[in-house]
Formats: C-alpha cells, structure tokens, sequence
C-alpha cells in the first residue's frame, strides 16, 4: 500500500556546520540553497565581486541585472511620481496654497523618533517658504497618541489655518472633525494601518489607504513626509514661487532626518527606504547639520555612523523626550541652528535616556520574575502577559521588547495607573500576528481600544479585565506561537576564520548595507574556535574573544547575555572549541580600527548540545 503524499518525507537542507541545535536551540541553515550558490557565483564572476559580498547579495534575492543598483541605490532612480499616492496632489496643492498665502500652519507630530523627525523636516521647509509653523508634539502620559480635541483647539486659538498631522491622525476621526468646526483646513500625513471608517480632511496621504496603489507602504512617516515635499516643491514651481531671493530648497541636504526616523522605525530597508538610509548615512557623516552632530557628539559616537547607530545609540536619545521627559525636545533638536543650544539640548535628552534606562530595567527586572513565575518551571506557555503598578508608561514597549527576546514568546507590559486603567504595549516573533489579536480583543469589549501590525501593538485595558485577556491571548495565539517557535532557525551568510576577518573585510560585505529590517545584517559563522576568554562587561554583557586553529584572534561581545541561554553556554564552555555565528562591525578606537565579532548563537561541535544550565 503506497503512503499518502503527505505521509511522505520531505527533504530539507542540511544544517549548516551540522548544527542542529545551538546554545539558543536553534538549528542552523545556510541562506542560500543550491539555486542561490549558482546565483551567488554568477554575480561574482560578472561583476568581480569576492565571493562573501556575492553571497550577501544572492541571499538578499538581488537578480544579477540588479546588482549595481542594489550597491548604489539612487533616489532618483528609485523615487516614484509622487502623484501615484492618492490624494498626494490634494495635499501638495493645500500645503502649496498656504505658502503662497503666507498662512499660520500648525504641525501635529507623534512623540517618537519618526514623528520628530517628520514634524522638523516638516518645519524646515515651511520656514524655508517664509512661515513659522507652530509645532505640537503630544506628551505621551497626558494626551496619548494622536491628535486630541483640546491641542486642536489651542492650536486654532493661535490663528492656524491648516493643520498638517505627521506620523499620526488616521484614526482621529472626531478630533479631525473637530479641527473643521474651527475652521481649520486638514492634511495627514501618515502611513498607520486604516480603520474601517477615515477621518474627513482635505487630503489623507497614507499609502497603507485601502484605495492607494502606489506601493508605498513600506515607507516611514518621515519618508513619506520626503515624498510630500517633492510634491509640493513641484507644485511651487508651477506657480513661479521660488525666486533668486527665495530658491527652492534642497531636500537631499535634509536626508538626515529621513535617514533617522527610518531606521529607528524600523522601516524595510527595501527600496526607496535603502536610498533614504544609505545617502542619509553619507550626510550624517559629513556633520554638517547642527542638530545632528550634537547628538552623535553627546552619544561618543567616534567613527562614522551606520545603520545601526541609528537605532540603538541615536534614536534612543530622541525617543527619552517622549518617553520619560518633553515630548518636543526632539524636534527642536533637530530645528536648532545654533551649535551652543544644540548641545545643550542634546546633553538633556542623553541624561533622560540614562534615566530612562534605570526606569526600564526596574521594570523589567520585576517582569521578568512575573514571567518566570508564570511560564513555571516546564515552561509553559504561549504569551507573556505582565502588569505592575508603578510602572512608566514610557517604558512598557521597551519592557515588551525585552521580555519577547529573553523568553522567545509575543510579550506584553501593561502600567496599571491608580485609577484602575492599564496603558500598554505587545512585542512579537515573526509568524506571530499581534495586531489582529488586539483587534479582535478590542472588538469583543476585552480591550477599552489598541491598535498596531503584526510585529508591535499598544493597548488599553482596565485592570479587571487582564486575566481575561491574558486568556484571549493564550488561547488565540498557541498554536501560531507553537509553530513559530518550532520553525526556529537562523540563517548563515558564510563561514570564514578568524584570520580573514580584518577592517578591510568588513568594509567589503558592508557594500551591501545599510543593514536593517528587510536586508538583516549578514550573519558570518566561525568554525570550531577555541573561546579563550569569556567575562561580563557593562549591563548584562559578555566580552569573549576566540582562536582559530592557527592562532588568528576575534574579539566580539555577546549583548545582554548574562543569565540567559547564549550567555550560559558561553561562561560553561570557556577553553572548548565552539562553532560562534554573528555580526561584524569596526570599532573606532582613538585613531585605530578594531573588527568586533557580535555574537549572536553558539555551538558545541559534533557533540550535541552546549552546556546549558
């Protein structure tokens, strides 16, 4: 009797290195299968590229037609008609009107890093068209997300007569309805999921619109707010506006901001968005813009910036306004001409951002002990769901984020404030859908309101309410969790030695950067080196160093991994050989170049499993 197809075995490939499950259970693959090697060779032979760079192209899905493009992408090869949004020429044509007219704007901005650098490239360009726009940046504990009716109010009480929402207001219906009672005309600039019911405004510009065919959903706020510009720019021109007196400005000069709120949005770095990055990158280098050379000044950032800078160093500073101190200090930073004030407010919202993280890891030092207590110790379990009094509303996504990463499971924080209610926010693992659980939660009355996509959602709830969600959660979400959890692979780029390794190295595979959501950072693997030295280093982290078989050494840093899996069998396999696959960046050190290794996962060779405890 012949067995049914699905009976039948299915062929995979073979885990690379043999690793079959690493310190942080994961079996390791290759990202490219025998079609993307014969696709790797082909882009090295063409273009004479070494053989690891060819590897991370093929493994990106780069067709060889396309790799030029893909090492060089152009904004002005890669930037659509902006007329292809809809309502696009709407909202040009307004905002076009109110510069001619010389009218009070008002700008309406979220309070992360997308919405202040939105609302500053924003402003820039209104005051290069003569207007002094007013700006209102929501503080996050006392009016939320989102326009709200009293700042619509003061902000036609101050005579504007347009009001611009960036970053926000797709879901604002009655406070956008509100803002037209007072007269005010409405454009949104947004790019946030859509309900089932818009806003009624003069121009709704969110390409993630169900009526919208652009493509552009993938954009940031501040991306598509670029795009904007180059309409009304366009339209400005029609009409004569600019002059000798008064030329037209240059948005290239301003790709630092679209560079920022991009990566630190974690925007797909596809596209349009790879352009925005990489030439937004050249001109932070070039430390020619006031506000952001402070920031990089105060943040001790020695070398040149890269990708990942963006979201882990600069961002970060800007988003400790938001979150724990005044939700407009970053756009000022960004609109600050001079260098002396620039600093001053830079210095500020570094020291929020050490504040910030006191108040996050608190935080998340009693989350974790309310997650370990629930998970038990078979570690059951498909969703995290912790809730404290006393914590910063601030700080839950952060919370969130760390809890998913520790425990490999969608996590949520939830601050209960003494009124009973709860203000939180969900972090996810890919395959997981977080944003279509919280809509169905809010749609059978278990949530007071919450929102988000797939990977990130915030909510709100009363207290009496979170067992019942922390069930809804449970039961909609295992066998998803299940699933993703069970598909747990990591993907390896190549495999080298330490010898290779050099700064010269690096800058080769870095050509197919900037790395980031949507062209992940290429993951490089080390082949049975001895780690010789292993030992924690500032908040949580491992400083090793490994050898290869020929005595070449790598210096790396194992983040956050003290106490959890990867940093266990590291300090238990001090003196072994280990198959280490992670990142690599160079490190800028008074004068020098040092490569680091980021380590990302580790395996004991041939010999099953690392030592775990």
């Amino acid at each position: 009797m012949s067995l049914p197809a699905s009976a039948l075995p299915i062929d995979t490939a073979p885990a690379f290195l043999g690793v079959t499950r690493s310190a942080t259970d994961r079996v390791w693959r290759d990202r490219l299968d025998a079609r993307g090697a014969a696709q790797a060779l082909a882009i090295s032979q063409r273009y004479a590229l070494p053989e690891m760079l060819a590897r991370i192209i093929a493994g990106r899905g780069i067709d060889v037609e396309a790799v030029e493009d893909f090492l060089d992408p152009t904004i002005r090869e890669l930037m659509p008609d902006p007329s292809t949004v809809t309502q696009m020429e709407d909202a040009a044509r307004r905002i076009a009107d109110a510069a001619a007219r010389g009218e009070k704007v008002a700008i309406f901005g979220d309070y992360d890093v997308d919405g202040a650098t939105s609302a500053a490239l924003l402003a820039w360009h209104l005051r290069h068209c003569g207007l002094d726009p007013l700006i209102h940046i929501p503080d996050r504990i006392f009016e939320g997300y989102g326009p709200n009716i009293d700042a619509v109010r003061g902000l036609a009480g101050k005579g504007a007569t347009l009001l611009v929402t960036v970053d926000c207001g797709t879901t604002s219906i009655e406070p956008l309805a509100e803002a037209k009672k007072f007269g005010m005309d409405v454009v949104v600039i947004d790019h946030h999921q859509c309900g089932a019911e818009l806003p009624i405004v003069d121009a709704l510009v969110n390409p993630n619109r169900p009526d919208d065919l652009s493509g552009l959903g993938h954009l940031a706020a501040v991306g598509l707010v670029f795009v904007t510009l180059v309409a009304v720019n366009r339209e400005l021109r029609r009409r004569n506006f600019w002059t000798a007196e008064r030329p037209e400005p240059d948005l290239l000069g301003v790709l630092h901001h679209v560079a920022l709120g991009t990566v630190a949005d974690v925007a797909s770095l596809t596209g349009l968005n790879r352009a925005f990055v990489a030439k937004g990158l050249i001109a932070m280098r070039r430390r020619d813009h006031v506000g952001h050379t402070a920031l990089m000044d105060v943040a001790r950032l020695s070398g040149p910036p890269e990708a990942w800078h963006l979201g882990f160093v600069l961002g970060p500073r800007i988003n400790a306004g938001g979150r724990i101190g005044r939700a407009d200090l970053g756009v000022r930073l960004l609109l600050e001409g001079d260098v002396s004030e620039a600093a001053r407010i830079a210095a500020e919202l570094d020291r929020l951002n050490t504040e910030r993280r006191m108040i996050e890891q608190k935080a998340e030092a009693q989350a974790e002990a309310e997650a370990l207590a629930a998970l038990g110790l078979d570690d059951k379990g498909s969703v995290i769901v912790t809730a404290s009094e006393g914590w910063h509303p601030g700080v839950v996504g952060l919370v969130a984020a760390r809890l998913k990463e520790k425990f490999g499971r969608p996590a949520f924080a939830i601050a209960l404030e003494p009124g009973g209610i709860g203000t939180g926010s969900g972090r996810s693992i890919p395959g997981v859908d977080l944003g279509k659980l919280v809509g169905q939660a809010v749609a059978e009355g278990i949530l007071q309101k919450g929102g988000g996509h797939a990977m990130a959602a915030g909510i709100t709830l009363r207290k009496e309410r979170l067992a019942e969600f922390r069930a809804f959660a449970e039961a909609n979400l295992a066998d998803a969790v299940t699933q993703a959890r069970h598909a747990n692979e990591l993907f390896v780029d190549g495999a080298v030695s330490a010898r290779a390794i050099t700064p010269e190295f690096v800058r080769t595979i870095t050509r197919a950067g900037p790395f980031g959501a949507g062209n992940p950072e290429p993951l490089i693997a080390l082949p049975s080196h001895q780690l010789i030295y292993a030992d924690e280093v500032g908040e949580a982290h491992l400083r090793v160093r490994f050898k290869s078989g020929d005595g070449a050494i790598v210096n790396g840093i194992a983040f956050r991994a003290i106490g959890r899996k990867l940093g266990n069998a590291l300090l238990e396999n001090r003196g072994r050989p280990l198959h280490v696959a992670g990142s690599l960046a160079v490190d800028h050190w008074q004068g020098s170049e040092r490569v680091q290794l980021r380590v990302t996962d580790v395996a004991v060779p041939d010999s099953g499993p690392a030592v775990i405890r």
